[in-house]
């Protein structure tokens, strides 16, 4: 087995220009040097502001194995802190999210600390008095993570000291979250309807790639299309469709369809799918909403929002942002054979219900552990992951359109169906994690 700790070239080596090693997917030492590494210089989605309205609110989770808490502020503020105790290192909260109140007390020697994580009182002050704790990491309360951006009520951090700056990290690519957000014609977004998860048994990166993946829709659900066909079957084309027949049917076009969609690379691993248009495009007109979008715009951007509706657009390593239906899905890697998926849905201020049951109803259909969709994805992301160990190839492919001159180009827009939008991640991966394990030397 090889030993990838301390050999950024052999990690480097595992990413070549049209094809990626197995181990990318198998190995459990590399998925602990992209925890260490990759998850730590690059920039990761933690939440919504809109998920801790009140101070005191608090949601917890884990980064790279990190636990974080972000938590609103008694000033309005929002801030991201590690979720240990600055004594013994006691997770503060082991709620998924809640109010802490005016100030976080540890479960296990009472500790407290303010919102901010500064100290606040501890038992038996008496006893530290002539020692060093005033002088000590322990004495300075909880920490927070230096590097924290919101843009737009997106939550994202950096772990690591080494990195790009925010803004350059995500440059143009910022725009899919623009794209979602105004379509409030208030520029406000809320979560609602509360979240999906589904534990998956396969890869982190295999799942980030699918998103990108135009070819398989056609053999993948290619039961769940004709089945939602023959239901339909028989209505007149131009005939108003219910809502799961909107968004469902779509998957059964063709490959031209989805190659003249288009797709864009950005640096960074980022990418667009849909520049052209997407399984989105054809819901139906809302003139009210419309009409709304266009005053609170003007008519050239309402008309620039409602006409755009990408496929999926990708934050690299963990976001992916739907602007029509207004949903995103979280990426969390819990293993190298083991990755968690959030699907969200927001409410747009100012903006009709229905776009809520959109985003809703396409969460559920797709996205749901139950889904006629999920379920076909999954069992093959399971398939993957287990075919992989098989001997004889160390190899996966990435072959399809790939063009020598595009190793020379970081922003690029090309058909569909290129492979392109894929290998744009490994390459993205190979660079992050290149410099986190040569930072770390």
């Amino acid at each position: 087995m090889t030993v990838y700790r301390n050999r950024p070239d052999l990690v480097a080596a595992l990413v070549q220009d049209d094809r990626v090693h197995r181990d990318l997917y198998l190995s459990e030492e590399l998925f602990a040097l992209e925890q260490a590494h990759l998850f730590a210089t690059t920039w990761t989605y933690i939440g919504h502001a809109s998920q801790v309205p009140n101070a005191g609110d608090f949601v917890s989770l884990d980064i790279a194995g990190r636990p974080l808490l972000l938590v609103r502020q008694a000033d309005g503020a929002v801030r991201v802190l590690y979720n240990r105790c600055a004594h013994k290192g006691t997770r503060l909260v082991t709620d998924e999210s809640g109010n802490t109140g005016r100030f976080f007390r540890c479960p296990y020697h009472a500790w407290t600390y303010k919102l901010d994580g500064a100290p606040l009182a501890i038992p038996l002050k008496s006893g530290y008095e002539g020692t060093g704790l005033k002088a000590c990491e322990s004495g300075q309360g909880m920490v927070a993570v230096k590097h924290m951006a919101v843009y737009r009520d997106f939550v994202f951090v950096r772990l690591s000291d080494t990195g790009p700056a925010f803004e350059d990290y995500f440059g143009e690519v910022l725009g899919a979250i623009d794209n979602m957000v105004d379509r409030s014609p208030e520029g406000r977004l809320t979560v609602a309807g509360g979240v999906l998860r589904n534990i998956v048994h396969c890869n982190w990166k295999m799942y980030l790639e699918n998103i990108n993946d135009t070819v398989h829709p056609m053999s993948t659900h290619e039961s769940a299309t004709q089945a939602a066909e023959a239901l339909w079957q028989g209505n007149a084309t131009d005939a108003p469709k219910p809502m799961a027949m909107e968004q469902i049917l779509p998957f059964g076009a063709g490959y031209d369809f989805f190659d003249k969609m288009g797709g864009r690379i950005f640096p960074n691993g980022h990418s667009v799918l849909g520049v052209n248009f997407s399984i989105h495009s054809g819901y139906a007109q809302l003139p009210e909403y419309e009409a709304a979008m266009r005053t609170a715009h003007g008519a050239e951007r309402a008309a620039d929002i409602l006409e755009r509706s990408p496929q999926n657009s990708v934050l690299y390593p963990s976001l992916s942002v739907k602007g029509s239906p207004q949903a995103i899905r979280v990426i969390r890697p819990l293993a190298a054979d083991r990755t968690l998926i959030e699907a969200w849905s927001f409410r747009a201020a100012g903006a009709p219900d229905v776009l809520l049951e959109r985003a809703m109803s396409y969460n559920r259909l797709v996205f749901s552990p139950m889904s006629v969709v999920a379920h076909d994805d999954v069992h093959l992301f399971e398939s993957i992951q287990q075919g992989l160990r098989a001997d004889g190839n160390d190899w996966v492919s990435l072959h399809r359109n790939f063009d020598p001159a595009e190793l020379a180009q970081s922003t690029l827009t090309t058909n569909g169906t290129n492979e392109l939008l894929m290998r744009n991640q490994f390459r993205a991966w190979a660079r992050y994690m290149a410099l986190g394990m040569e930072a770390a030397a």
